[in-house]
């Protein structure tokens, strides 16, 4: 038995690239059924679940020594991995009791499924019964998430040297864990853009489909808009919306001394300039944020706010392929923060897509005010 789980982690090791790419999406096409009812969004749901989960459960059969070769890395915190794994477990776990309500309606991969240790025992053999009607899904699936996963690990495995989205480093910060099931909120980061640009475009879509989001600026971006326009034009660009912080200027605010002036300098303008849009939460660029920050955050009352669903529109990927990538792992932790890069042109197209596919689905947004302010 040892010896065949040696064999398995070696061959497990070697059949992904050991650096993880830098994006990675899911063609939905593959995926045979529209998402036009809540019990097909289960249905999805369900699927996503059980092929990550045989990805997680393949991941944990690896020494330390290969998954650190998996990831790109000579050494690993694997004590952060294991933490990121069983969080993630938790998460599956609960989504999947949550997409096991519609079985009666709609039995398509739904199993005798009552703990945890029995979904851990459901997905070591998952891929081998899907029937014939998925099949063409299955691989590309098992593909997106054994790369989706390297991409979560290595942040663990980064840690705490390199702070990341992928875990809280307080009670305090926010996640998207604590929404409910099937409610997702939308953020857009790295803005404003220049006038009449991709912002402009976004906020003007949003507002037409009656959406809110919450759009963490940067202070001396927003400081450009005003210059360049007038303080009347900056609130009617964010009308209806939320605007939170993501610091002075985009960099790191883990090892940068002037951290607290940064965020007292862009809180400061947007609380002037956008009063009624304003929002007390901040976002760390690249998810870097000090460990020792809560006390200076709790003085200027602002929140840490992370994402758990990216869409990498600031890569490779073209809009369809983001919007197809925050679809699947929407189906995969059935809540969340998705994040977009407002300041880009992909990011507009990339939400109407995702609209579309999913006006019938049953899942809902949430209020960019109501999120802010829930204890």
């Amino acid at each position: 038995m040892r010896i065949a789980s040696a064999l398995l982690a070696a061959l497990l090791s070697v059949a992904v690239h050991a650096a993880p790419s830098d994006q990675v999406s899911l063609d939905r096409s593959l995926w045979p059924e529209q998402l036009d009812s809540p019990v097909l969004f289960d249905v999805a749901s369900r699927a996503e679940i059980l092929s990550f989960a045989q990805v997680l459960h393949e991941s944990e059969l690896l020494d330390d020594a290969a998954l650190a070769a998996r990831l790109g890395l000579r050494q690993i915190n694997l004590h952060k991995v294991r933490l990121v794994r069983a969080r993630m477990w938790q998460r599956l776990w609960s989504g999947y009791q949550q997409a096991q309500r519609s079985c009666e309606q709609d039995a398509s991969f739904c199993y005798a499924v009552t703990s945890m240790a029995e979904l851990r025992t459901q997905a070591a053999t998952f891929a081998a019964d899907v029937g014939a009607f998925y099949t063409g899904w299955v691989e590309p699936s098992h593909r997106f998430h054994v790369r989706y996963l390297d991409e979560q690990l290595r942040k663990a495995a980064l840690m705490p040297q390199t702070s990341s989205e992928v875990e809280r480093l307080s009670p305090a910060e926010r996640n998207g864990d604590e929404l409910n099931d099937r409610l997702f909120l939308l953020t857009f980061v790295g803005g404003p853009g220049p006038v009449g640009g991709s912002t402009d475009t976004l906020a003007d879509y949003l507002r037409g489909q009656k959406l809110e989001g919450t759009f963490f600026v940067l202070g001396n971006r927003l400081q450009q808009r005003r210059e360049g326009t007038s303080l009347d034009a900056l609130r009617t660009l964010y009308d209806g919306q939320c605007v939170g912080i993501q610091g002075w200027e985009y960099r790191s605010h883990a090892q940068w001394n002037g951290w607290q002036d940064s965020l007292r300098r862009s809180q400061g303008r947007v609380k002037a300039d956008l009063p009624e849009q304003y929002v007390p939460l901040f976002r760390p660029p690249y998810g870097q944020r000090r460990a020792d920050g809560d006390a200076f955050m709790a003085s200027q009352q602002l929140r840490v706010s992370l994402w758990d669903i990216d869409a990498q529109d600031d890569g490779a990927l073209d809009a369809q392929a983001s919007a197809q990538r925050v679809l699947t792992l929407m189906l995969l932790w059935r809540k969340g923060v998705i994040q977009f890069h407002d300041a880009l042109p992909k990011a507009q197209p990339a939400v109407q897509w995702l609209l579309e596919h999913t006006a019938q689905s049953g899942i809902g947004w949430q209020g960019c005010k109501e999120y802010a302010y829930a204890q």
